[in-house]
């Protein structure tokens, strides 16, 4: 009986990651990149994809926060990363593509590192643009 239990209560978690798990084009537009530079504020380091949270400035000072989805943290580990990579206050650069809610959220394609290291972010959105794709000021983005 317990272990009946046991297979049921695993299939109905795997359903609920494969629910709670989305398509790179059902959130986010390819066409609309976003270039962010910008201290990172949290990192989130967990499945199914990390987040990393920044702060970014305009012009005039203002800060906006930003928040960007990057890989899963096992590709990640395989491309290099550590939980440690990011960490809060580092100045990074991120370039990404723009959420299709319109919120400030993009999904990172490429981390530019303090130290001057560019790595892959690991989206589902791959490593480049899209062709054709522009660039979208992140002054003109967010709620």
């Amino acid at each position: 009986m317990h272990s009946k239990l046991t297979v049921v209560a695993m299939a109905l978690a795997g359903a609920a990651a494969l629910f709670a798990h989305h398509s790179f084009s059902a959130e986010f537009d390819s066409s609309k990149n976003v270039k962010l530079d910008g201290t990172v504020t949290q990192v989130e380091f967990e499945n199914p994809h990390i987040w990393i949270y920044l702060d970014v400035k305009d012009d005039k000072g203002a800060v906006a926060r930003w928040q960007c989805e990057g890989g899963a943290p096992n590709g990640l580990y395989r491309n290099g990363w550590t939980k440690d990579s990011l960490k809060k206050g580092d100045e990074i650069t991120v370039d990404g593509s723009l959420s299709k809610d319109g919120s400030r959220t993009c999904n990172a394609r490429v981390v530019k590192l303090a130290d001057g290291r560019s790595v892959f972010a690991g989206s589902s959105g791959g490593d480049s643009a899209a062709k054709g794709s522009t660039y979208v000021s992140p002054q003109a983005v967010g709620k």
